[in-house]
């Protein structure tokens, strides 16, 4: 997405203008005095703020803004562009779900691909998976694995896994270059669909995930949310249906620091028998790293949706 500015001030500066709140420009997300606050034009007329303890780190990569800092309810928090992409206290809810709902869902996935998810932690989920055997992954920003690696360890834990072949590069390029029928499941760990993750929202990219799929496959993509993007889950939607040959179906999970409060996820399936994607396999390892959210009671609830979201893509 395209870069934005985001002032932090740090704590001297806090003291001489306690009090003062710094304006945020032109509806960019910024740290005042003692707060981080996230605003953006993907949801209009509200914002999420979180007390920040300390600024940890503030770069700006080839791509994007990118900080960290230690906020004093939810540990490490990771933002680009401003736009928090995960903390320490919640990330569970988010890279648990992409990652485990479509590899549940069909038998013995061995070859995965993921697009995006630089920090890790959807690469730490798919490791979990004993019959998996090959972990591909392309992000398009290396500085995000570096920070992840320094700043998040228990998230970025998936890149220690012999599996993982990590390629630095533009996701979309990636999958156009893959032999058809390569991977049983993709995974697009995505950012908002502004700038270049725009990409991977439209259908030319479905087309080539379709393509990489072996027959059977899945592919799972962050999805926005229902009550602030149904347009965008609409449009989701509709381009699967018209690509994938199987049945294409629609979760969603809470995220509680993302401020339309749930992040949901589209599931599409290439070849699917059910009309439903039903939890068939446990081949997951929890021996050493508890699940903290997912279950398989949570895969089959997450499937649920409210009837304004039914009707609205008409699953029922």
């Amino acid at each position: 997405m395209e870069a934005t500015e985001v002032s932090v001030k740090r704590p001297r500066e806090e003291e001489e203008e306690e009090g003062k709140e710094e304006s945020v420009v032109n509806g960019i997300s910024a740290v005042i005095p003692g707060w981080f606050s996230e605003i953006s034009p993907m949801w209009p007329g509200e914002a999420h703020s979180l007390k920040v303890k300390e600024i940890l780190f503030q770069e700006k990569s080839e791509y994007q803004n990118v900080i960290v800092f230690e906020s004093t309810t939810y540990g490490k928090v990771l933002v680009l562009d401003g736009v928090i992409q995960l903390t320490e206290r919640d990330e569970c809810a988010y890279q648990e779900m992409i990652t485990h709902l479509p590899l549940c869902s069909i038998p013995n996935p061995k070859k995965v691909l993921v697009i995006g998810g630089g920090d890790g932690g959807v690469l730490r989920e798919v490791s979990r998976h004993s019959s998996v055997e090959q972990i591909d992954i392309c992000e398009i920003d290396g500085m995000v694995v570096d920070v992840a690696k320094r700043f998040f360890p228990k998230v970025a834990i998936g890149y220690e896994d012999p599996r993982v072949n990590l390629n630095i590069g533009d996701g979309v390029a990636f999958l156009k270059n893959v032999p058809e029928g390569t991977y049983d499941a993709v995974i697009v760990d995505s950012s908002d669909p502004i700038g270049p993750a725009q990409e991977l929202f439209e259908k030319p990219f479905f087309e080539s995930v379709a393509k990489a799929l072996r027959p059977g496959g899945v592919v799972c993509t962050q999805a926005e949310s229902i009550w602030l993007h149904m347009h965008i889950i609409e449009e989701i939607v509709s381009v699967c249906r018209q690509i994938f040959k199987g049945s294409v179906n629609y979760a969603w999970t809470t995220v509680p620091t993302y401020p339309r409060q749930v992040s949901n996820q589209s599931i599409c399936c290439a070849i699917n028998d059910g009309l439903r994607l039903y939890f068939l396999n446990s081949s997951y390892s929890i021996e050493e790293r508890p699940l903290k959210f997912y279950n398989t009671e949570i895969h089959s609830a997450s499937f649920c949706l409210p009837s304004f979201a039914k009707r609205a893509i008409q699953m029922e």
